[in-house]
């Protein structure tokens, strides 16, 4: 009996799954796009393990063509838009840095404020 119905519906839930997974990564819901990973790869394992099994069904792998191309995009969409946050992070922790060297050298002064001084030998003191 063959998979190949199965093998489809299969394909469909891990494009619905990408495209759920697009949107939060478009959204910046970085927490909730984590946690829908492990879900993600275990839909990935499925669809591996049945199209192996279906291999010789050439009319169903025509079929699945446009979906898994589909899927590929949302992939290379959302790792664009990881590396981006990414990106974003290592610019913030930059900052981040950067503040803090200059709360250090400052810290350094002892809570001395460095303000000039009339001088002693100004002429007409």
């Amino acid at each position: 009996m063959s998979n190949a119905p199965h093998l489809y519906t299969t394909y469909q839930q891990l494009l619905e799954q990408s495209k759920v997974m697009l949107r939060l990564a478009s959204e910046g819901l970085w927490d909730e796009l984590i946690a829908c990973e492990m879900d993600y790869v275990s839909a990935v394992q499925t669809v591996v393990q049945l199209t192996q099994e279906n291999a010789s069904l050439s009319q169903a792998q025509e079929h699945l063509r446009p979906v898994l191309r589909q899927i590929l995009d949302n992939e290379s969409e959302i790792k664009r838009l990881l590396q981006a946050r990414m990106d974003e992070l290592a610019r913030l922790v930059g900052q981040s840095s950067i503040q803090k060297s200059v709360l250090t050298a400052y810290g350094k002064q002892g809570g001395h404020v460095l303000v000039p001084q009339d001088s002693l030998d100004a002429p007409g003191t």
